[in-house]
């Protein structure tokens, strides 16, 4: 059975992270979501606190990011970069693994760089969405191949004590033969794997790729509770006009 539309927004966490991104086009972005009423926004740290002004009486949450896109920053910074956004009024928080720790095996440094972002924003009410960013890790690290590693991470997730694991930033470029750069984002390999790699008490969000009605349909068959996207209009507008199985692919376009 075709999930309902309603179901289908709830899925989407409406992202509005592009650098370029205007205060004129956060704020229709915003308008954007409670139109088509979705799950969240996913908005640039800054503008967290008017976003929480324009959803304000609406069901949809605000969300942002932590540590993005490189996740390199130090914890304490990403701790206290936690605390303002919950402090402004974000609920959700999507914070970026310290990738190249990651690699290198350190796995107890991951592991409290992850529980100091959930345990204050836990002590705000706020859930945190941990990405891996498996573009970076698809040559594995740690001793370990990269679905061998993708597994590990997501297992520190939640010991850690994340609400969800997720596959990417959206922003993982990685360089290619011929000096370009591009990214996967979410795929249906990553996805199962991740879905496999942690309990039900994790959810998973699929980000990056996905920007077609069958492509979030797909990902919700594939475990995945939450979806970031910011052709939230394309996908959506399609529902009710087509006859859509959930048959697309995944991967490969912009967040």
């Amino acid at each position: 059975m075709q999930p309902t539309y309603e179901e289908l927004a709830k899925m989407i966490d409406h992202s509005l992270l592009h650098p370029t991104m205007t205060d004129e086009q956060l704020e229709a972005g915003c308008q954007a979501a409670i139109q088509y009423g979705v799950a969240s926004v996913c908005i640039k740290p800054y503008y967290v606190r008017r976003a929480a002004q324009l959803l304000q009486g609406s069901d949809v949450l605000v969300g942002t990011v932590i540590g993005f896109p490189h996740g390199s920053n130090l914890t304490e910074i990403k701790r206290y970069e936690t605390q303002l956004a919950c402090q402004d009024g974000a609920v959700e928080v999507d914070m970026v693994i310290n990738v190249g720790k990651a690699i290198s095996g350190d796995w107890e440094y991951v592991q409290q760089d992850i529980e100091a972002v959930c345990r204050e924003a836990h002590g705000h009410g706020a859930k945190v969405k941990v990405i891996i960013e498996n573009d970076y890790l698809a040559s594995g690290g740690g001793g370990l191949n990269g679905d061998a590693l993708k597994e590990k991470l997501c297992q520190i997730c939640e010991t850690a004590g994340a609400d969800w694991v997720k596959t990417s930033t959206g922003f993982g470029f990685v360089k290619q033969p011929d000096g370009g750069y591009n990214y996967q984002g979410a795929t249906e390999h990553d996805l199962k794997l991740m879905r496999q790699a942690v309990s039900e008490t994790v959810q998973v969000k699929a980000a990056g790729g996905v920007r077609d009605l069958e492509g979030l349909i797909r990902v919700r068959e594939l475990g995945a509770s939450r979806c970031g996207a910011s052709a939230t209009a394309q996908i959506l507008d399609t529902y009710g006009k087509d006859d859509v199985s959930g048959t697309g692919t995944l991967g490969g376009g912009g967040y």
